[in-house]
């Protein structure tokens, strides 16, 4: 691969992957309003509609580029020659759900993609040849989820895959020839956690979890496991350590390691002897991510992305290199693809406050080209300056946030409010995943409405150590949940907001934060949207995919072990189920249908509950997505509803609903009177 990601071998621990009269210290909020409508409103369709263009690769040959881009409204995967992008032409036709990402074959004459069905995470492997169009179905099965093993830029003619079609739980390792589509079983897994093969494709080493929620790891010679271990992982070290790879010789294996330290340090280990060299670590963040040699595997550069992505040359070649990226890019940029050769990048560059834009750098010639901008619609659109922040939490931890200010109090992009507006606190998901400086859409469409938006990095969120994610364990609800709250407070005390305008909004974990929010502190926030959030715990733990029972004891170990009683009595005390008859506040729940990962029982349980007891709740449901909502025409609707809610929770300006609801399939199950402008919209 073009370069080692930290989730070569996969992790043991999946994520769940939003009244009356003021008082005199907020008059200034209600006056926010108005002088947000002096900046432009920027439409909705802009920032949450398709992308012109995005996700480019070169092929492994150079002689092509391939992207993701609109067909007849629907993402799809496009060509072009990498030297005449006038030639482009669409690779495939999907008619309804879009296409996200899409990935190179490594003989360069198929582009590789992964799709599911309406949002079941069921993801099935697709290639498409580039000269003929030609479509395959490489893995043809019922509720199967494909996993890449490895791609080799070594082995043209075939790659590696991870296919749970003969038991759910585990995906057997097969090879599969990409011309002609044959899959051949290389290893059944009978309880592993996940393979690591080398640039031969030879599998070398597996890992399989632990009862304490930790990972043994066992060598794999001549295709077979050996019963004793080579190595082990706690439970603390079971997220921060990791196999990464191995260099094209496969003498060197290359790990991400927080034994014996705190954060993730780059080591490189000698297969033979056994003995580890630190190649690279920071004490403020795990090594994020290590740019390889195309021809050696050896480690070039490595990634830190603690209030910032940075990147740290080990040669002079790559010093030199991106010294002048530094100077010629205006923003943050990323190395997003790489061809075999090594002398053609695709530069992705993000200025947060303009639109991200694809380049081409040329390394001989050292020569920037640019191939397109993501979004020309929102080129000189009143955008948002996005400022990193460290909170200080009650109990002294370090919260790695990010603020956006709207341009009515924060003309200049200081990152200091002229006076108090309202703020929606903006919670990721996971919990195990982190919140990263740069062109954020929702901190855009939110700021541009009048609001402050805050981010944080709550304990649990990955990135920061081993010490910060262990912080969390048993704290959903808790201590998690005061971090948010100490957030809030400094958003207060800096002048930034006043304590009783604040919204709390959020997916997945963050949908469970906003249920805790309004269901465990009533009358903190001032109203709450919940994407595809879990409210009880002990449900969500019983209707996660079967595809993630090796991560299931680190659930129970960092969540409650919902097999004994006492795990049951805090999973019960933590789900905000059992205090729905506590909410006071407006609540907007979106969900997904046919969501894995939190089950739409998730939602409908908490609307019951709320209409039993006739507390106020909008209901909307999209038969047609997941966890989330990958499809734009049902993201701009749900988007729509929650900008008027927010508008009468909050005060600030909101674009109206419109057709947006017709034209997407959003079923309000509930509570349309809730929602401002929605029965209108639905007549």
């Amino acid at each position: 691969m073009n370069r080692i990601a930290l989730n070569a071998l996969p992790s043991l621990l999946p994520v769940l992957l939003l009244a009356g009269a003021l008082p005199v210290h907020a008059q200034n909020v209600a006056a926010s309003a108005t002088a947000a409508s002096e900046v432009p409103l920027i439409e909705r369709a802009k920032i949450f509609g398709n992308a012109s263009k995005s996700g480019a690769n070169i092929s492994p040959d150079g002689k092509w580029l391939s992207w993701i881009a609109p067909r007849d409204g629907v993402l799809n995967v496009w060509v072009a020659p990498s030297s005449d992008l006038a030639r482009a032409k669409p690779l495939t036709e999907e008619k309804s759900r879009p296409i996200r990402s899409s990935f190179w074959a490594p003989d360069s004459n198929t582009v590789l993609f992964i799709q599911d069905k309406g949002g079941d995470e069921n993801f099935l492997l697709y290639g498409v040849d580039v000269v003929s169009g030609k479509q395959t179905n490489y893995t043809p099965f019922e509720k199967t989820r494909v996993q890449i093993v490895n791609i080799s830029s070594k082995v043209k003619d075939r790659i590696l895959i991870g296919v749970n079609n003969r038991d759910p739980k585990w995906h057997d390792v097969h090879s599969l020839d990409l011309k002609t589509g044959k899959l051949t079983l290389v290893q059944q897994n009978d309880g592993y956690a996940g393979f690591l093969a080398d640039e031969q494709l030879k599998l070398r080493l597996t890992i399989k979890a632990r009862a304490d929620g930790g990972a043994t790891y066992y060598r794999i010679v001549d295709g077979k496991i050996e019963t004793t271990p080579v190595t082990e992982v706690g439970l603390d070290d079971s997220q921060t350590t990791a196999p990464l790879g191995f260099t094209t010789d496969g003498k060197t294996l290359y790990w991400t390691d927080s034994r014996n330290r705190n954060t993730s340090a780059l080591l490189a280990q000698d297969v033979a002897s056994g003995k580890t060299t630190v190649v690279a670590e920071d004490p403020r963040a795990d090594i994020s991510n290590a740019l390889q040699d195309k021809r050696t595997g050896r480690v070039l550069a490595y990634g830190v992305d603690y209030l910032k992505q940075e990147y740290v040359p080990l040669t002079e070649e790559l010093k030199a290199d991106l010294a002048y990226l530094k100077k010629n890019i205006k923003g943050q940029f990323f190395l997003s693809s790489r061809n075999e050769a090594d002398d053609k990048w695709l530069i992705t560059v993000d200025p947060v406050t303009a639109p991200s834009s694809t380049w081409l750098y040329d390394r001989k010639a050292k020569k920037l080209s640019q191939l397109y901008v993501s979004r020309p619609e929102l080129e000189g659109a009143p955008l948002a300056a996005m400022h990193p922040q460290e909170i200080k939490s009650r109990d002294g931890l370090t919260l790695v946030s990010y603020l956006t200010l709207p341009k009515s109090v924060d003309a200049a992009g200081t990152g200091r409010a002229s006076k108090p507006v309202p703020l929606v606190l903006m919670v990721h998901g996971g919990p195990w995943a982190r919140d990263r400086y740069g062109y954020n859409s929702y901190h855009q469409w939110l700021a541009n409405r009048g609001y402050a938006v805050l981010s944080v990095n709550y304990r649990g969120s990955t990135g920061f150590g081993k010490n910060f994610i262990s912080a969390a364990d048993l704290q959903w609800g808790r201590k998690m949940h005061d971090d948010l709250l100490d957030a809030v407070d400094w958003a207060v005390k800096n002048g930034i907001t006043t304590s009783d305008k604040v919204a709390i909004m959020g997916g997945s974990y963050g949908g469970y934060a906003t249920l805790a929010g309004l269901a465990f502190t009533p009358t903190t926030f001032a109203c709450g949207v919940d994407i595809v959030g879990p409210s009880n715990l002990f449900t969500l733990l019983q209707t996660i995919p079967p595809y993630w029972e090796a991560g299931k004891q680190q659930f129970y170990k960092r969540m409650g072990d919902p097999t004994t009683e006492e795990g049951k009595a805090l999973l019960k005390e933590r789900s905000p189920l059992n205090f729905a008859a506590d909410i006071q506040r407006p609540l907007l729940i979106g969900q997904g249908a046919n969501d894995p990962r939190v089950n739409v029982r998730e939602s409908v349980q908490i609307v019951d509950a709320m209409k039993a007891k006739n507390i106020p709740v909008t209901y909307v449901e999209f038969p047609d997505e997941g966890h989330g909502f990958a499809r734009p025409v049902n993201n701009i609707a749900f988007n729509a509803v929650t900008e008027n809610f927010l508008g009468k929770c909050l005060g600030g300006r909101a674009e109206p609903i419109g057709g947006t609801i017709k034209a997407s399939t959003a079923q309000v199950k509930y509570g349309a009177e809730f929602a401002p402008g929605l029965v209108e919209a639905l007549k």
